[in-house]
């Protein structure tokens, strides 16, 4: 199996899940979607609202918490690999 680069998953990681609640708050905005699924994210995301604004905040805060939890997935996988 091959080592996996660290940054770049970081990175992707990131920001698929930072354009994911992005995308959620715009199709709220729209009508579209769960008001449960938008309450989770608000319990973890100070801040956040189904705003404008908040799917700005809401894209920060995704890709800062997926890329930390990306970047740790991947350094601890590549010791485990050798």
């Amino acid at each position: 199996m091959g080592k996996l680069n660290a940054k770049a998953f970081a990175i992707a990681g990131g920001i698929l899940w930072g354009a994911s609640l992005f995308i959620l708050t715009w199709l709220e905005i729209a009508g579209y979607g769960s008001v449960d699924g938008v309450m989770v994210v608000k319990s973890y995301y100070i801040g956040y609202t189904v705003t404008p604004l908040g799917s700005v905040i809401g894209a920060v805060y995704g890709f800062c918490d997926a890329g930390i939890g990306c970047g740790i997935f991947s350094l601890i996988y590549n010791k485990l690999c050798k």
